[in-house]
């Protein structure tokens, strides 16, 4: 048996601490950004569109969570008989699928916690909209609903969207590397 590198040992830790520093910072940012952003939105709209924003913060949640548990779920194997066919895509799902920690991670975490932060704040929100365009008996019963409401959504949208990327693994990165794939072709064509 042979011992391990100390270098390598300590590149990889250096490496993990970067990562963890950049995530913590990108997520006090992106986390500050769209709270500032959705907080003036809803505050200056009806009671229709506060909703609507709302529902969309939660949707991206659910969307993320999905294609983190996807990616943490399928195989390579398939990626690499449709990246010998030159199927689009299928080089950019093999990289996320190597990289499947970071961007599980990155999906479910920095995205999905962010939401979940942004929904109970823009939850919140709602409740004062409310709050100050209806005489309500029991005003801390707003809130409530609207916790619990918000937290149903998520809970459940996840729930439901755990089952489906398991069972549809493949068939999500491979969407998702379509996607990237086209955001480059796309890049490429501006910069021409």
């Amino acid at each position: 048996m042979g011992k391990s590198d100390p270098e390598a040992s300590k590149r990889e830790r250096n490496k993990t601490i970067k990562w963890v520093v950049t995530v913590f910072f990108a997520t006090i940012l992106i986390s500050g950004t769209i709270s500032l952003v959705s907080d003036e939105v809803m505050a200056n709209s009806s009671l229709a569109v506060a909703f609507f924003i709302l529902l969309v913060i939660v949707l991206l949640g659910i969307v993320f969570d999905i294609v983190g548990m996807a990616v943490a779920s399928a195989d390579e194997k398939p990626f690499h008989s449709m990246a010998a066919r030159k199927v689009p895509g299928a080089q950019e799902a093999i990289r996320l699928l190597r990289n499947a920690e970071r961007v599980s991670s990155i999906c479910n975490d920095v995205v999905g916690d962010i939401c979940g932060v942004v929904s109970g704040s823009a939850s919140a929100t709602i409740a004062t909209l409310i709050l100050s365009n209806a005489d309500v008996a029991w005003p801390r019963g707003v809130s409530l609903v609207m916790s619990a409401l918000v937290a149903g959504l998520t809970v459940g949208g996840k729930a439901v969207g755990k089952t489906f990327a398991v069972n549809s693994c493949t068939r999500i990165v491979h969407m998702v590397g379509r996607a990237i794939f086209t955001v480059k072709r796309l890049g490429a064509k501006k910069k021409k």
